[in-house]
């Protein structure tokens, strides 16, 4: 059981980030919302929407792992903002407060005894959680990567 329980912890660590790589606050944290709506030349997306999408691929994983009548949003439509500005001044947070949220939700189907890691979920094609969870960790440092270099060209990273 020892082994079980390294496991969970090692994905969960791998899920927040940070060890290799920025995690999610640093890669958020005090973006001017002047610059969000910036895209970079050389860049194909702005901050907002990296940060949707990465909140939107999140939350369809995570449904997708405990939820058999989640639905997916259309591939690429449903997964990248079309406009590159926040809707709204509220926005930002919101989305930051959501893909928070959703990552916790998923570290905590991780970290629950409970969750057989190894199972396939019944309603996917062999999928399990343990796959789902490794999906979002590698998503995630993929697109925070992404959101570094555009602040860094736009000159709000350290």
């Amino acid at each position: 059981m020892q082994s079980d329980k390294l496991l969970r912890q090692h994905v969960v660590k791998l899920l927040k980030g940070g060890d290799a790589h920025a995690d999610f606050d640093a890669a958020v944290k005090n973006l001017p919302a002047v610059l969000r709506s910036k895209t970079p030349p050389g860049a194909e997306h702005s901050p907002w929407q990296l940060l949707e999408h990465l909140r939107i691929a999140q939350r369809d994983i995570l449904e997708f792992s405990r939820n058999p009548k989640h639905k997916s949003p259309d591939w690429p439509s449903g997964y990248w903002p079309s406009d590159p500005a926040p809707p709204d001044k509220n926005a930002w947070g919101e989305s930051v407060r959501a893909f928070r949220s959703d990552l916790k939700a998923m570290c905590d189907l991780v970290s629950d005894k409970k969750t057989d890691l190894f199972a396939p979920i019944p309603h996917g094609d062999g999928q399990t959680i343990l796959r789902e969870a490794l999906l979002v960790a590698d998503h995630n440092a993929y697109h925070l990567g992404q959101l570094v270099l555009v602040r860094r060209l736009l000159g709000a990273w350290k």
